[in-house]
């Protein structure tokens, strides 16, 4: 580990040179304007009857209490927020809404460092598409939120910023790599906040840290100018994605953004009719149990059935689903994903990326410095891909003849550098696999696949030496770029979830997740399920989403968010 870090310095001068009433316990008047919707709250300012500047003061002191207790912030540009609040538009769809961001979208005047210390004190030029069109609506971004370095991670740390704990049990991961985005969310220190997805990013933190969001498909949310660790990785595209508290501030946020028509701020974003609500016509369900890979553990399996009864009583119909491999796509995903094997020359834009940049860049990896650290088990994967062809070919070997474990045998045997000839190749596969996908859902008349967001709660920190392995139940849905969300539905309860006696590990990959699993330890974290619709179903997903969450509450079963409010 490097001395003592810039970023954490700064960020403290940062918090010191606050007004005093930043410091000061929740008001009522706080308490009133935190309890609220985004739509409420739009609708108090564009009345007049509430300031922009009052709901800031409000989610500023909650946004830095929720830094104390989860270290979630990197960059605090609340002063400046001040400013754009008094300038915000007042009329527009997110009129004096406080928007927080994942570190990498880019503000001008202010760093997206993404974890690396090389990156800091280097503030992007200027705003990013997507901030370009929240600062139109009449958002005003005033927090930046903490990302592992290389964004390759399941949990949230970096040397330059420390990690993030999660709101819920400290000891346990937030989830990542947009950890920091759900740690303040769940704190309530935030409504509405922006992530990105390349395999389960927003996905993962919701899930683990009960808030909800939705992974869109390329080209429905802006993504234009921001910072990456990766430019140019189309194997598996990144998407920006739109996280939120609750579910009716994520649907509030979706069509605030779309009713921008981001398609006039950007050339990726897609402009059609959008889906229109079923009503409450019943659905047809298909349920992914198990990736054939690393099975639900009980908690997980347990919130998933429970989701299943629910839709069934009430006359949805819910079948078991038999796709292609999810196995056979975690393969190609993963060998899309690790292709460069660490390898890539720089010729970067003076150290600096976009993450609209066409040039080749460093790997992620490649911007660390001597004496930083990296996560554990993204340090391993990228190790694997490096080794020596004869090295890689007998560690496989060994695993599958010697240790008989085809499955973590087939993984490893992907892990390599790829020239053009051998990429090409791999992209055809990937096609060919949405092809077959989308042929057994039309068959099948599927409208949604059901699933868990990851085989695991929130695991305990230090967990991705192992955990950054188990990301097929959310990476198989960007290989395919179809619309995925997650909602919260339960929480680990000790006295339901424990392992079966006798339960035994299908592959290495299994047994290594598993021995973090601890229905103890993980009692109260919460449990979300994956709602999947297929490509450019935005609309339809969060109706899905809706359709559970309205279900529950009939029952009197809904999730119950974490509160941390107390006014004086």
């Amino acid at each position: 580990m490097l001395g003592t870090p810039k970023g954490l310095e700064e960020r403290k001068n940062r918090i010191n040179q606050l007004p005093a009433y930043y410091k000061e316990p929740i008001g009522h008047s706080d308490a009133t304007i935190l309890s609220k919707f985004v739509s409420e709250l739009v609708e108090d300012v564009q009345s007049g009857e509430l300031d922009p500047s009052d709901i800031l003061k409000a989610y500023g002191k909650q946004a830095l209490r929720a830094h104390v207790q989860t270290n979630c912030l990197t960059e605090i540009m609340i002063l400046s927020a001040e400013t754009w609040a008094k300038e915000c538009n007042r009329k527009g769809p997110l009129a004096g809404i406080p928007v927080s961001l994942k570190d990498t979208v880019a503000i001008a005047g202010w760093d997206s460092s993404i974890g690396y210390s090389a990156w800091t004190r280097k503030p992007m030029q200027k705003d990013s598409v997507l901030v370009r069109l929240l600062r139109d609506a009449g958002a005003v971004p005033y927090v930046k939120t903490n990302v592992p370095i290389t964004l390759m991670s399941g949990e949230s740390w970096s040397d330059l910023f420390g990690r993030t704990t999660n709101p819920h049990k400290t000891t346990h991961t937030c989830g990542g790599s947009t950890g920091g985005e759900a740690a303040l969310l769940a704190f309530g220190g935030s409504r509405i906040g922006v992530g990105t997805d390349v395999a389960g990013s927003v996905r993962m933190p919701a899930h683990c840290s009960g808030i909800y969001s939705i992974k869109a498909s390329v080209g429905r949310f802006p993504r234009t100018g921001n910072s990456s660790g990766i430019p140019g990785q189309e194997g598996v595209p990144p998407v920006y994605s739109p996280m939120a508290r609750t579910l009716e501030d994520l649907g509030t946020f979706w069509r605030a953004v779309v009713s921008m028509k981001p398609w006039e701020y950007d050339y990726s974003p897609w402009d059609d009719t959008l889906w229109k609500s079923g009503g409450d016509t019943a659905m047809k369900w298909g349920v992914l149990w198990d990736d054939e890979i690393i099975a639900p553990s009980p908690a997980c399996k347990r919130a998933l059935q429970s989701v299943v009864e629910i839709l069934r009583k009430n006359g949805h119909e819910v079948v078991d689903l038999h796709p292609p491999s999810p196995y056979e796509g975690f393969q190609i995903a993963s060998q899309l994903l690790i292709a460069d094997g660490g390898e890539v020359s720089d010729t970067s834009m003076n150290g600096r990326y976009s993450v609209s940049d066409s040039l080749s860049g460093r790997t992620a990896v490649s911007h660390i410095r001597t004496g930083e650290s990296n996560d554990t088990g993204v340090a391993q994967a990228l190790r694997m891909a490096s080794l020596p062809y004869w090295a890689r070919c007998l560690y496989v070997w060994y695993v599958r003849y010697i240790k008989q474990d085809e499955i973590y045998a087939g993984i490893l045997d992907g892990f390599r550098e790829r020239n053009v000839y051998e990429y090409w190749p791999l992209v055809a596969q990937r096609e060919d696999y949405r092809r077959r996908w989308f042929d057994m859902l039309q068959e099948e008349k599927i409208d949604y696949v059901l699933t868990v967001p990851n085989s695991m709660p929130a695991l305990p920190h230090n967990g991705m030496k192992d955990g950054v392995k188990s990301f097929a139940y959310t990476l198989l849905f960007n290989l395919l770029d179809y619309t995925a969300g997650v909602l919260p539905v339960t929480h680990v309860d000790s006295s339901q979830d424990e392992l079966p006696a006798g339960f035994k590990a299908r592959n290495a990959l299994e047994m290594a997740v598993y021995k973090m699993y601890d229905a103890k330890a993980m009692h109260g974290l919460p449990i979300g399920v994956q709602v999947v619709g297929k490509r450019l179903e935005e609309e339809k997903v969060l109706w899905g989403m809706e359709t559970i969450q309205r279900l529950q509450a009939k029952d009197g079963i809904d999730y119950k968010l974490l509160t941390s409010m107390t006014a004086t």
